[in-house]
């Protein structure tokens, strides 16, 4: 079960809230893009990022000297998965089908280099299941300029809405179309890099992404 404090017990829509931490996990394995919120000289700042999870932590990454890495003290991470959008009767009645997720806790920062590269690896992997064991692995010199944060996963909180528009029922009879248009996220055929080496073709974990294969050195096409 998740967590339940003052900072994640939802004091509205209370219906909303999912407590199986399974369901966060579920949720974060189907993002890719989080928003980290840190202070930073006394005032809020909220950096979008890449994020990899390894069991009960998220890790972020990124540059030594990047402020939101470097601040130290509380943070608030959120992902928010778009599922429709719900149209209602009523100007006030409209709403989102989302799936989202707030972690509160504080960061440590990851000095351990076999840590350090797992949590990397889950970065990738994040992105493009498969990618980490295609591609040249990080140089020692690259290691020293990346600040990985390992952030627990226990204080987090999960919102669920699904379904259709809740109207007043004055509103009912209004000749106003009512409904759900459902939000997908699709991926396009791959681009090749211009200065791929002869003969690269796109690999099947990237061909996997969008349902497309290509021949050798050629461009992607859509099956």
């Amino acid at each position: 079960m998740l967590s339940t404090t003052e900072r994640t017990r939802l004091g509205r829509a209370k219906h909303k809230a999912r407590t199986a931490r399974t369901d966060l996990y579920d949720l974060l394995d189907a993002g890719s893009v989080c928003h980290l919120g840190v202070v930073v000289n006394g005032a809020p700042m909220v950096v979008p990022t890449g994020y990899g999870r390894i069991g009960d932590t998220l890790y972020l990454h990124g540059s030594t000297g990047a402020r939101s890495l470097r601040a130290g003290g509380e943070v608030c991470v959120t992902v928010t998965l778009v599922d429709g959008l719900v149209l209602a009767r009523s100007a006030f009645n409209h709403s989102l089908n989302h799936r989202s997720a707030m972690v509160y806790g504080v960061p440590r920062v990851v000095g351990d280099e076999e840590e350090s590269l797992a949590a990397l690896r889950a970065l990738t992997e994040q992105f493009a299941p498969g990618r980490w064991d295609a591609v040249r692995p990080p140089t020692a010199k690259e290691l020293a300029a990346t600040r990985v944060l390992a952030l627990s996963l226990e204080e987090a909180s999960v919102k669920v809405r699904t379904g259709p528009p809740v109207d007043d029922e004055d509103d009912l009879g209004l000749p106003v179309w009512a409904g759900v248009v459902p939000v997908r996220q699709v991926f396009g055929a791959p681009e090749p890099d211009p200065g791929l080496a002869p003969g690269t073709g796109v690999p099947e974990h990237v061909a996997a992404l969008s349902g497309a294969l290509a021949p050798s050195g050629g461009t992607a096409g859509a099956r």
